[in-house]
Formats: structure tokens, sequence, C-alpha cells
């Protein structure tokens, strides 16, 4: 997304929450058309930040995770470009750690065909994805399974993790911040993730743009000094807290771009 067009988007949610919620009032004060502030709603819609209604749109007011088989038709060329990007972040061999998610989906498709690694993953379609490569070890973390990111979690989830030291964690995220770590819907799938990042020589979040957004994601967990953020964010306003906080940055460029 241009800079400009991240820009605009803030000032609507600013405005959306601070009361202005017709289309007609939000273009005026925009000074832009009417079709312009609907295509903006739209994406901001699709994105979960604000609800549309009809004239305008309302204040999304609470996080609502989404299913996987959702996500998957979500920023796609984005993850795509994610995920060949961190595949060149992982190591020749040794263990890593590739979370549950549409993003690290993504990774998982550019580990077949490699050999000398061990994978663990608490995603069960990341692992089915990768059983077919006999030159990968693949470990499934066990758990309780999540009916929305078919993700594992829970005490034997946790306890499996403490046992392994991995090169590096691959974690996906609902929203993701330079101070407070990664979000996610719950905090069973948050401190899964703690852990990974705990057990890692190295954390590699995996976050399109529209994941650097707090927004209204409720469990947070903290994340390792030094950790890599892999994104195709370009505004650099935005990048720079990362940066600031000690984080590295790896930008991509999707594939329409």
């Amino acid at each position: 997304m241009r800079q400009s067009t991240r820009a605009r988007h803030d000032e609507l949610l600013s405005l959306i929450r601070s009361g202005t919620t017709r289309v007609e009032d939000l273009a005026e004060v925009l000074a832009i058309s009417e079709s312009t502030v609907r295509r903006d709603l739209a994406r901001l819609g699709a994105e979960g930040l604000v609800t549309r209604t009809y004239g305008g749109a309302s204040p999304e007011s609470s996080f609502h995770e989404r299913a996987l088989a959702e996500r998957m038709r979500v920023q796609m060329p984005a993850k795509v470009a994610i995920g060949r990007r961190a595949a060149e972040l992982v190591p020749d061999d040794g263990t890593v750690f590739v979370d549950a998610g549409s993003t690290t989906g993504q990774l998982a498709e550019h580990l077949r065909g490699r050999s000398g690694l061990t994978v663990l993953t608490r995603g069960l379609e990341v692992a089915l994805l990768l059983a077919g490569s006999p030159g990968l070890d693949v470990v499934v973390i066990g758990g309780s399974v999540t009916t929305k990111s078919h993700g594992l979690v829970g005490p034997l989830t946790t306890v499996a993790l403490e046992r392994f030291m991995v090169d590096v964690a691959f974690l996906g995220v609902d929203a993701v911040d330079p101070l407070d770590g990664v979000g996610e819907a719950t905090a069973l799938e948050a401190q899964v993730k703690e852990v990974a990042a705990r057990r890692a020589r190295r954390t590699v979040v995996l976050a399109d743009s529209t994941k650097l957004d707090r927004g209204a994601v409720p469990a947070w967990a903290p994340l390792p000094a030094g950790w890599t953020l892999v994104t195709d964010e370009r505004d650099e306003e935005v990048l720079r807290r990362y940066r600031d906080a000690g984080v590295v940055v790896e930008t991509v460029v999707a594939p329409d771009e």
C-alpha cells in the first residue's frame, strides 16, 4: 500500500472512531470523492478494522479471528512474497519451528524438497504439506486443535516445545507491535508463541502490512530482543518504530506491485 493510501486510511479510522461515520461527511472532511471513501471502507472492512453500515461505517468494537480458509484468500500476493523471503532465512540444516497460519503456510511451500532439516510445527496444514518431503523430519507439537487456525495449543503444546531448542522460530500473528510483541486471539495461542520464541536462537515474525496495527487484538506475547520482522509494509514512518526498538526489518515487494 502506498504511503498516501495508508495515511488516508489512518485518517478515516480516526474520523470513524471519533463519530464521523457517513460517507458524505468523510469525503467532505478528507476532500476526496465519495467513491474513494467507499473503496477505502471496503478495504478497511476486509481487514476487520471497520464494520460497513448503510451509508457509511462504524468502528469494529472487538477483534474477530478469521478462519484459516478465509485468511488464505486475503493479502495473498504479500504472503507469497513474505514466505519466499522467510525461506531464505532457514538454515541448511538444524531445527526450525513453523507456526500455524496462512503466511507461515507460504513459508512451508518453499521448504518442500529441502533436506537435512527438522521442522517443528503446531499447524496441521503445515505438517500435511511437508509430510511428503522425505528429506525433512516433521514433528507435530501435540495439543488441542483451534477451530479458526487449526493450530495446536494447550499444556501438551507448551510442554513439548520446552523439550526443544530451535535455530529459528517463524511466527505468524494476528497483530504485531515493536514493544509488546505479537498479538493473538487467545491467551493460549499467545503463550505458545512466547514459548517458541524463548526456545529459539532467532525469532522471525511473518506479518503483512495489515497486521502492523494493534487493533483490538486481546492477547499479547513478548518477544526477545533483536527479533526479525518480514513484511510488505513500505511506510518508513511505520517501519521506523520497529527499527528504533531494535527489530531487524526485512521488507518485500508483493508480486502485483
